[in-house]
This record gives C-alpha cells, sequence and structure tokens, in this order.
C-alpha cells in the first residue's frame, strides 16, 4: 500500500521559514518524480514544485521562485520543501505527489493529473 505522509507545518508569521516532509513508503521511490501542490481555502490546488526521479531536474512556479527549495533524498524516500521568507499568501494546505516514471528519469511534472499518489497534506498558515 502506498502512503506518503507530509509533516511540518503549522502557523507562523511572516518572513520565518519553515521545512516540509514528505516521507513515501509501499513504493520505489526512485522510479517516481515528486512534486508538492497546495490549496488555499475557497481556492483550486495548483502546483508548487517538482523534481525528477534523480533531482536533476527541478520546476517551480513563479510564485515561490527563490523562496522555495523542493529537494529528495533517495535513500531514504523522503522529499522536502523548504519554505523561507513565507508570505501570508503562502496559507495553504501542501500536499506532496509521486508520479510513476520508470523510463523517464528527468520529468519533473507540474500537471497534478499526471500524479498516482497523493498524501493527505499539511497546513501551513502564514499570519501577517
Amino acid at each position: 500500500q502506498v502512503q506518503l505522509v507530509e509533516s511540518g507545518g503549522g502557523l507562523v508569521q511572516a518572513g520565518v521559514s519553515l521545512r516540509l516532509s514528505c516521507a513515501a513508503s509501499g513504493l520505489t521511490f526512485r522510479s517516481y518524480a515528486m512534486g508538492w501542490f497546495r490549496q488555499a481555502p475557497g481556492k483550486e490546488r495548483e502546483f508548487t514544485a517538482a523534481i525528477s526521479r534523480r533531482g536533476s531536474d527541478i520546476v517551480y512556479t513563479d510564485s515561490v521562485k527563490g523562496r522555495f527549495t523542493i529537494s529528495r533524498d533517495n535513500a531514504k524516500n523522503m522529499v522536502y520543501l523548504q519554505m523561507n521568507s513565507l508570505k501570508p499568501e503562502d496559507t495553504a494546505v501542501y500536499y506532496c505527489a509521486a508520479d510513476y516514471r520508470p523510463g523517464d528519469s528527468y520529468s519533473a511534472p507540474t500537471s497534478g493529473n499526471s500524479y498516482n499518489y497523493w498524501g493527505q497534506g499539511t497546513q501551513v498558515t502564514v499570519s501577517s
């Protein structure tokens, strides 16, 4: 059974940092591109960041470039999202997702429709 479990969310003030973690189990982690998505209250889920199977290719949505960093540790089956200089508009539930790509080491998909598995999400609230 595939499980993606996010952690690290919380209530913080604007300007501080948080690090989200996603622990994956029940899958061959290195065969999956990984992504982070977020959904703010009353809004559609949106792409935030993605990383290819080997970590060589990384994509960010424009609003987080220069502030957020996605990384992965294939030995630990973990993916991370380091979030710096947080803003109130970063408030959302953050979801980790896995996209099976056995023959593709370079893609970091930005469409949620590409992803096979999703975590339950972790709430990030940034106060002004």
